[in-house]
């Protein structure tokens, strides 16, 4: 079975990035060989990484415009277990240089065709918005996992990604689920976290995560740090919560 994710949501700030990096990481830390695709121009899970997006010879715009294989622009051991295809700014300028070609949105699949059997779980970072690249993450995908800030408007933002998801899999990619939402930046002590998990457990037909990323300051600082929070603070309440994510993403999507 492949276990490829989509982790997406157009809204920003909503935790994408934090969850691909340390999700990586946790199944990374249990013996599970993990692929991390970076699919955002921003560059956010490279950086994260610590992998100088900026030095690197080839990244997933390369990948895009088909000047190198996916395979030449993996960077292995970015941590345990787990590899990168790096991003950078020039990816913004993606959609331009591929207007008008045809299967512009089945690259990604194409590409990952050739390398999805030397990994467990693959998982792609998305924009926070809908872009060609966000486009070309569900065609390749297996399932999308849609993290979820704990505030007001929460559904707005994921009904907009239930969306783009049932347009790709009726237009591309039948085999697309939504595999899961991810409560993130959650505080038990407000009654707003706790509205906002059963509004949306009690408007969408979708799996939830039994697993609550908290607000956590190590997670916010981390990045900073270009480490993933297994590496940075391993005892810390959020990296606990990531690892309670990973051994349930494995009980889930288990072969």
């Amino acid at each position: 079975m492949d276990r490829i994710f989509a982790i997406a949501n157009q809204k920003g700030g909503v935790g994408k990035t934090c969850t691909t990096v340390n999700l990586a990481a946790c199944l990374g830390e249990m013996g599970k060989k993990v692929l991390v695709v970076d699919m955002d121009p921003q560059g956010n899970s490279s950086s994260s990484f610590g992998v100088n997006k900026n030095e690197v010879e080839n990244t997933i715009y390369e990948v895009m415009l088909e000047e190198c294989t996916l395979g030449e622009a993996i960077v292995k051991d970015v941590a345990q277990n787990v590899s990168l295809v790096p991003a950078n700014v020039n990816l913004g300028a993606v959609e331009i240089e591929m207007a008008g070609q045809d299967k512009a949105h089945l690259i990604l699949r194409k590409e990952l065709d050739f390398v999805k059997e030397e990994y467990d779980y693959i998982f792609i970072d998305c924009p926070p918005a809908i872009s060609l690249m966000t486009v070309n993450s569900m065609a390749a995908a297996t399932g999308v996992i849609v993290p979820v800030q704990c505030e007001y408007l929460a559904l707005e933002g994921l009904g907009q990604v239930i969306e783009t998801i049932n347009l790709v899999r009726s237009r591309m990619n039948p085999a697309l689920d939504l595999s899961g939402i991810l409560f993130t930046m959650y505080d038990s002590r407000t009654v707003l976290s706790n509205d906002v998990v059963d509004s949306v457990r009690n408007t969408v037909k979708y799996h939830t995560f039994e697993t609550k990323i908290p607000r956590n300051v190590r997670l916010s600082e981390a990045p900073s740090y270009e480490v993933p929070i297994t590496v940075y603070d391993p005892k810390c309440a959020g990296c606990e919560a990531y690892r309670n994510l990973a051994k349930e993403v494995e009980e889930l999507f288990k072969d």
